[in-house]
């Protein structure tokens, strides 16, 4: 009687407690796991037509594996083919239910082919952005001794987070997850609920990404034009703001009013006054320029594919190491400029410990923010088995980055005569427009933000229509409606609130509240708790990181 109950077949190789129960889907730890159904070549009609049709007896063969795989247990794993019969992997066709084989171009194990160097360099890549402008604007309201010490502690923090993300899939039990993102897995735990959770906090940050983007493609717009007509016309400008004199000039745009500076500036040289002034009337960092980059941008957001747009990526890796040469040629010429007062602060300095230090911390969580994409970034990886030691060590490269570029502009901003207040929430706001090293950062981050763009765009748009229609471009209306939604915000905040630090803050502490700190730690512990492995430490602990998320948010609002 015992023997009637147990599967007719049984998989082959490995250990069975780790298999699945989808078809043909199993352990993604297993080199050979995810394996799609092989059909013969000779069994491909046409193979070298796009669409490659399969032949019945393909087909017929497909259809006795999945009847073999129905022999088995439903709470027990599915067939596995021997190994002796896997084929080499450029042989490999995935088959479809539709009756269409086609060709598998990467590593047939469900895994890229990146070596560790390339997957360290992807992950410092993205998580690189506009954060790195901000970062010593924060350092200042922070101070700068907390400052160093926060960039630390939420790196590490931040990567432990992350990793929760990474191992997340991996305690679901029964289940095969190879497959799944970090949202599926919130479902999983959390139900509808999770779902569109992690659908709302991921919009709150592709779209406070767009908002931000918008107010620095407003700014170096600006800016660069403004150089571009000066130099045209043969015009001198001197902007109505305090500065150093030399060679090397910073300036101090805030010091007038509590405002963002608009585009207010005296000719000194010979000139049509008018035509000057008629520059000035239409070319406004925030009354006009804004504006314009919409015929531009509006037109790409509509595209149904931004594919071409993803090829200048290289862009966002030359902009980061041209802002790390600019910085330390600039700091080369100015020196550094630092004086150490605890809690105490006078004309030029700040203290080492301040109150509004949650301002950093909001910018910081954004800024190490990659941990709704980290998995499919790891799936591309050729060793697997290194994807903690990968992460570690791109995490460390952004902190440092992070430090090098916070801490050099802190440092060297000349105080006196200027006081390190007057750091702006982007810090190219510290140059003028008619600084050469300056003016050709902002033509790098305006190219580069011009095509990161319409990708951003498109992934919000895939992630909303796709939820609520099943199709990710259902219609023009329905993308031209959500486009215009997006772009209107991006030019109310460039009109009324250009504060880059601001917004990054308040998109990501809310997003980080979900991502970074809620959700991996509230799916460990129910894990744990289910598999009974939980501990009181591990409870309290990832209870403490859950009311840090949850601080962090209120702050960004009290300070």
């Amino acid at each position: 009687m015992e023997d009637d109950t147990k599967p007719l077949l049984v998989p082959v190789g490995g250990d069975e407690s780790n298999y699945g129960i989808m078809n043909i889907q199993f352990n993604p730890e297993d080199f050979k796991c995810k394996r799609p159904f092989h059909v013969e070549p000779t069994n491909i009609v046409s193979v070298n037509d796009d669409m490659q049709r399969v032949t019945d007896e393909a087909s017929a063969m497909n259809k006795r594996i999945h009847y073999y795989s129905r022999l088995t247990s439903p709470s027990d794993r599915a067939l596995i083919a021997p190994d002796h019969v896997l084929p080499a992997p450029d042989e490999i066709y995935v088959y479809s239910p539709l009756g269409t084989a086609f060709k598998v171009d990467s590593c047939t194990d469900g895994y890229g082919k990146n070596s560790s160097i390339v997957t360290i360099f992807m992950i410092w890549n993205t998580m690189m952005g506009t954060s790195i402008l901000s970062i010593p604007w924060g350092i200042k309201q922070a101070g700068f001794t907390s400052g160093i010490i926060l960039i630390l502690l939420m790196g590490i923090l931040t990567l432990y987070c992350c990793y929760r993300v990474v191992k997340s899939r991996k305690m679901i039990p029964l289940i095969d997850t190879s497959n799944w993102e970090f949202p599926d897995v919130c479902k999983y735990y959390f139900g509808s609920f999770g779902q569109w959770s992690s659908l709302l906090f991921s919009m709150v940050s592709l779209i406070g990404a767009m908002v931000v983007y918008w107010v620095l493609m407003s700014n170096f717009l600006f800016n660069t034009g403004k150089f571009i007509y000066n130099f045209v016309h043969d015009i001198n400008v001197t902007d109505i703001v305090p500065g150093t004199n030399g060679s090397n000039k910073v300036i101090c745009p805030s010091a007038a009013s509590g405002h963002p500076p608009q585009n207010r500036s005296v000719m000194f040289s010979s000139g049509n006054d008018t035509g000057f002034e008629l520059f000035e009337e239409w070319w406004n960092k925030s009354k006009t320029v804004p504006f314009y980059l919409i015929a531009v941008l509006l037109p790409l957001l509509n595209l149904k594919s931004p594919s071409f747009f993803a090829k200048f990526n290289v862009l966002g890796t030359v902009s980061v190491v041209y802002l790390v040469f600019l910085v330390t040629v600039k700091a080369a010429h100015l020196g550094i400029h630092l004086e150490y007062n605890w809690f105490t602060e006078n004309d030029f300095f700040v203290p080492e410990f301040r109150i509004l230090f949650p301002q950093l911390t909001g910018v910081l969580t954004l800024a190490f923010f990659i941990h709704n994409c980290v998995i499919t970034l790891l799936q591309n990886n050729r060793n697997q088995e290194n994807n903690v030691r990968d992460l570690s060590i791109a995490y460390f490269l952004v902190g440092l980055t992070y430090l090098y570029v916070g801490v050099i502009i802190f440092a060297s901003f000349p105080s006196p005569p200027l006081s390190k207040e007057c750091i702006e929430q982007n810090f190219l706001d510290n140059f003028p427009s008619d600084d050469i090293m300056s003016f050709v950062a902002r033509i790098f981050l305006l190219f580069q933000m011009m095509t990161v763009y319409p990708l951003l765009g498109y992934l919000a748009r895939v992630q909303l229509l796709r939820q609520f229609f099943g199709n990710a471009y259902p219609s023009v209306f329905h993308v031209l409606v959500l486009n215009v939604a997006i772009v209107g915000a991006g030019v109310a905040m460039a009109r009324f609130y250009p504060n880059i630090g601001g917004i990054i803050r308040y998109s990501g502490a809310t997003c980080g509240l979900a991502f970074v700190f809620v959700y991996p730690s509230l799916i460990y512990v129910i894990s744990q708790h289910r598999a009974g492995q939980l501990t009181w430490p591990a409870l309290v602990i990832h209870i403490f990181i859950i009311l840090l998320g949850l601080a962090n948010l209120i702050a960004q609002f009290l300070l």
